[in-house]
């Protein structure tokens, strides 16, 4: 079964205390893309890059089975450029530069043979592009995941609520979940966000795991113990991309089955961060993924008797 994945692909530069990269390919598209592709394909991507975005890159992406009929090439413009520099939590971090470039121009069009694809991954972008994304399909898909950020919570709230109204699972971290609501509390945040369109809410918490909500059920799961954490840009569209990848790949949207889905998305997680950029994803085995899929089983599972 596959799965559409709209969001960027670009540049990025990184700074973090261990370490810094030169000009390396990033992107929410394509961390995405790179995950998801372990689980399920063909992943059918839509993007935009410039006359710079390296060939070979297309073609290792096109040899994990990621379809590129819906990346737009513009000959005469740059790639979409970020840099930016962690602090020593890894968590916080400042931008250095953000040069838009092609991505000012975005206007997604989606190739009529992605149009009834059944699963919809909507990375972090403009809320109206996402919603036109939603037009375009002549049949609604089973599953709309969206990801979002605070800047459009900032820029374009009235257009967010809109698409919220359009999806089945948004994806957050906590301050984001707590600036949409005005709610401190995580619990009432959530509460409160599917009240606006989602049926379920994820809530990224980075080294502290992740929360999945609905109706009055609650889930969560914790994140790897790594020793080394080189670069964490890219963790969260690697999440989403295990997430969606382990759900297009078993057709089963119920809520036992996104508790999976969650635990593969953070074990694919836990990967990117070993290495600047998608690195380590482009090496990845499917040993490895099952492997580290037991250290998560091996992390929560526990018998308790209670006297």
């Amino acid at each position: 079964m596959s799965l559409i994945v709209v969001g960027t692909m670009a540049f990025d530069a990184i700074e973090t205390p261990f370490g810094k990269s030169d000009k390396i390919v990033g992107g929410s598209g394509t961390y995405v893309a790179y995950a998801a592709s372990n689980f399920v394909q063909p992943v059918q991507q839509v993007s935009i890059v410039g006359y710079d975005f390296p060939e070979e890159e297309m073609n290792y992406l096109k040899s994990r089975g990621v379809v590129l009929d819906g990346v737009e090439i513009v000959p005469d413009k740059k790639s979409f450029f970020w840099a930016g520099k962690y602090h020593m939590d890894m968590n916080s971090r400042d931008t250095l530069v953000t040069d838009l470039n092609v991505l000012a121009d975005f206007n997604p069009v989606l190739p009529e043979s992605y149009k009834e694809t059944e699963f919809l991954m909507l990375g972090n972008l403009m809320p109206k592009l996402q919603k036109s994304v939603i037009e375009q399909m002549t049949k609604r898909p089973k599953l709309i995941v969206m990801d979002t950020m605070n800047f459009w919570m900032e820029s374009a709230m009235d257009d967010l609520k809109e698409v919220l109204k359009m999806v089945d699972v948004l994806l957050v971290n906590d301050s984001e979940a707590r600036q949409l609501t005005n709610e401190y509390s995580i619990v009432k945040a959530a509460k409160k966000i599917l009240t606006m369109g989602p049926k379920y809410l994820i809530i990224k918490k980075g080294e502290h795991g992740a929360l999945l909500f609905h109706e009055n059920q609650v889930f969560f799961a914790p994140a790897l113990p790594l020793e080394e954490v080189f670069d964490p840009t890219g963790a969260g569209d690697t999440f989403a991309g295990g997430f969606m990848g382990h759900l297009a790949k078993t057709k089963d949207i119920s809520f036992e089955n996104m508790k999976t889905a969650i635990i593969v998305g953070s074990a694919m997680a836990s990967f990117c961060v070993e290495k600047f950029g998608p690195e380590r994803l482009r090496s990845l085995t499917k040993a490895e993924i099952d492997e580290r899929l037991q250290e998560f089983v091996q992390l929560v599972n526990f018998d308790i008797t209670i006297a």
